[in-house]
């Protein structure tokens, strides 16, 4: 042992052996005169406080304060507790940080009470000779030129961290004491000494200058950040000493949002300013951010842990920010950025005329859809994006949600990059766990399946998911004139080939579904394959990725209540109402032009059409993956799209020499196996690859929707499985 920790044992036994509750009393009182005869004696007003004795004092003071509440039990005041509290000596104090006098004193203050309230371990902010100093503390930071930033931020959160312990305390911080609140536990002491007198049933006006502190030192960083237009972040300009200084205050408004008790979140939404100053502050970084954005710089900004980096700073806000909030705090928050953020500040810069305006505002709202976490929030967005309509579109309807259709434009917009990037919003939204979107999307109008011919008699030509006895051997894809039957059947003798794809026995209905994965398989003609000539770019890799999806898909529907069976076309509506939506229309038309469309371009919209398939919805599924539907005049699938593209693409064969040879060499620059060269058709080339891969991407989503092996008691498709 030191000598140092001897000297401590035999100061501490000396304190044990001497009488406390008289000794330590006495010495308290000493050091608070010794404070407050500085004031009486001193003649040099210039003097800094750290060349008095005063830090010292207050240091032996909270020492007593400490050593006097481990003597204690749990319910009992020590009298040197008492003493600070009946002659209000933390009332004091205030006042001489507030007055700065000695020079430096209010640094002085702010550090006793955050050691004070971090050291004493029983509740103390509900006493009133305590949160009453504490409220007019609060009111003395964020002050424009403050030198104790970093004191003040830390005060401030030992205040939250002391509201998160106990949240009841809250009330007493803001001045919002409803009679719902349970009462404060008691401190051994009377009630006209400590605590108001009837302050259970009396209801303050709510002071919020906390949250308006926190607020503002949470933005106490930016400097010459607003005025820096010339790096997609403004970090290389921040102080790092005001970084530190914004994230504690973000850490204090965490601790404070995150509150688990009902009554402490809904006054923290309904009695304070905190959603709306938030929301200020979000709209605030939003402008300030410059307006040539690079569009891909923004979609490959990763997700950082927020501590690393000041939260708003980052472009993915506000949607991470949400997981720490309770749920009435988060729905007040996301219906005040719905209001105040999205309608008054994003939606006129998604309509604007400007084309790098829109495409730049897109990727930042895509990002930040990507990156939201809070259900309240996606539900939000969703009806900002979409609206609120249920009923079946039609053709010609005038859209009454001007957001939406201008959305649903963008996808096929004259500038590729923003239909890429609005794609790219869509397929974001369509990895949400809200169901809504996919109905106003795409259910809302396949739900009567209108798509389907209605046979004399009422009986559908659906053969293949209502009668599970029909055997398939005379059926004939009578629309597809380019299937063979020795590529049909070399398909299936494929697929049926690889053991670890393979599912036996098979039940009728599974035959059927195996004509369904080789329908698309075989879909493009061989003269237009690439697949055996490249090493690893078989069927196999996409049935192993689409199993992953789907039940990852899956999962995320599970609570949604889908109906396990396809719903019987109703007679009453007449098949010619048919249409498939907007957005389906859209997604169509660009498959439809798939040949002479960018590769980019190409690869989003297969993504968000793979995205649809995924869905374990009966109507989507038949509507999207089944190539033996009966379809009314008029309408069309995906399918039926697909086989038009075929059709254009042998023609269009017939008129490039050395057509397979070229189709390869463009596979393999698309790979980085082979340099760039002069290859005419480019384009087009590039569009049959992602045609080919498209249609092998459908096959495997079709088959991983098959039943499993081990459900030998049932072998119905996906959808008809209890």
């Amino acid at each position: 042992m030191d000598m140092f920790s001897k000297l401590t044992n035999l100061f501490q036994q000396a304190l044990e052996t001497r009488e406390p509750s008289v000794n330590l009393l006495d010495s308290f009182v000493e050091h608070w005169k010794g404070i407050t005869n500085y004031y009486i004696e001193t003649t040099d007003e210039t003097r800094p406080v750290k060349q008095t004795d005063i830090p010292w004092r207050l240091k032996q003071m909270l020492d007593i304060l400490v050593y006097e509440e481990g003597q204690q039990g749990p319910e009992e005041t020590g009298p040197c507790m008492e003493y600070l509290l009946q002659h209000k000596l933390l009332e004091t104090l205030c006042t001489l940080g507030k007055a700065q006098y000695p020079p430096g004193m209010n640094h002085q203050v702010l550090v006793f009470f955050s050691k004070i309230l971090v050291q004493i371990q029983k509740p103390m902010l509900h006493i009133i000779n305590v949160y009453r100093p504490v409220q007019k503390l609060v009111r003395l930071c964020g002050l424009l030129g403050s030198q104790t930033e970093k004191e003040e931020v830390h005060f401030l959160f030992v205040i939250c961290t002391r509201v998160k312990q106990d949240p009841y305390v809250l009330n007493y911080i803001l001045e919002v004491l409803p009679s719902s609140y349970p009462a404060a536990p008691s401190f051994a002491c009377t009630p006209t000494q400590h605590s108001p007198t009837g302050s259970s049933s009396v209801i303050f006006p709510a002071n919020t200058g906390l949250i308006h502190v926190l607020v503002h030192l949470s933005k106490s960083q930016v400097s010459s950040a607003a005025t820096t237009h010339s790096k997609p972040t403004y970090l290389s300009v921040f102080n790092p000493n005001k970084c530190r200084v914004a994230r504690k205050a973000c850490e204090s408004l965490l601790l404070l949002a995150s509150l688990p008790e009902e009554e402490a979140a809904e006054c923290l939404a309904e009695s304070t300013p905190l959603c709306q100053l938030l929301v200020e502050r979000l709209c605030e970084l939003y402008s300030q951010l410059p307006a040539m954005l690079d569009p891909t710089e923004i979609h490959s900004f990763p997700q950082i842990n927020w501590r690393c980096v000041w939260w708003p700073c980052k472009i993915q806000c506000p949607g991470w920010f949400f997981r720490w909030f309770s749920k009435i705090l988060a729905t007040k928050l996301a219906k005040e950025i719905h209001n105040n953020w999205l309608i008054g500040v994003l939606q006129p810069e998604l309509l604007q005329l400007s084309e790098m305006g829109v495409l730049v505002n897109t990727a930042l709202l895509c990002c930040m859809v990507r990156n939201v976490q809070s259900p309240a929030l996606v539900e939000e967005l969703v009806l900002f994006l979409l609206g609120r309509d249920t009923q079946s579109e039609l053709c010609l309807d005038t859209e009454t949600h001007v957001l939406r259709y201008h959305l649903i434009e963008h996808c096929d917009h004259i500038s590729d990059e923003i239909s890429i990037t609005t794609l790219r919003l869509f397929e974001e939204l369509l990895k949400k766990p809200y169901r809504d979107t996919l109905f106003n999307l795409a259910l809302r109008n396949l739900e009567n399946r209108c798509y389907v011919t209605h046979t004399p008699g009422g009986v559908e030509d659906n053969r293949h998911f209502t009668d599970p006895d029909h055997d398939g051997e005379n059926d004939e894809l009578e629309e597809d004139p380019f299937f063979t039957e020795d590529e049909f059947n070399s398909s299936e003798e494929q697929l049926l080939s690889r053991s670890q794809l393979t599912r036996e026995p098979r039940c009728s209905g599974q035959t059927q579904a195996v004509e369904i994965v080789n329908s698309f398989l075989c879909l493009v003609p061989q003269e237009a394959k690439t697949s055996q000539h490249v090493q690893g770019a078989g069927y196999d890799t996409y049935v192993h990725d689409a199993n992953k999806q789907f039940k990852e898909c899956t999962a995320l529907t599970q609570a949604w209540d889908w109906s396990e069976v396809l719903k019987p076309t109703e007679s009453a509506i007449s098949s010619s109402d048919f249409f498939e939506g907007h957005f389906l229309k859209i997604l169509f038309d660009r498959i439809g032009r798939i040949l002479e469309q960018p590769y980019e371009l190409n690869l989003q919209v297969t993504s968000v059409l793979s995205r649809l398939a995924l869905f374990p919805h009966p109507q989507l599924h038949e509507y999207l993956l089944d190539p033996y539907i009966s379809l009314v005049p008029g309408a069309r699938s995906l399918f039926s799209v697909l086989i038009r593209v075929i059709g254009e693409l042998m023609q269009r064969i017939q008129l490039i020499p050395n057509f397979t040879e070229k189709l390869v060499h463009v596979r393999r620059q698309l790979m980085g196996l082979d340099g760039e060269t002069g290859v005419d058709h480019v384009t087009l080339l590039q569009g049959v690859i992602v045609l080919e891969e498209f249609c092998k991407e459908l096959a495997a989503i079709a088959f991983v929707k098959l039943p499993s092996i081990d459900d030998s008691s049932n072998c119905a498709p996906f959808f008809l499985q209890n």
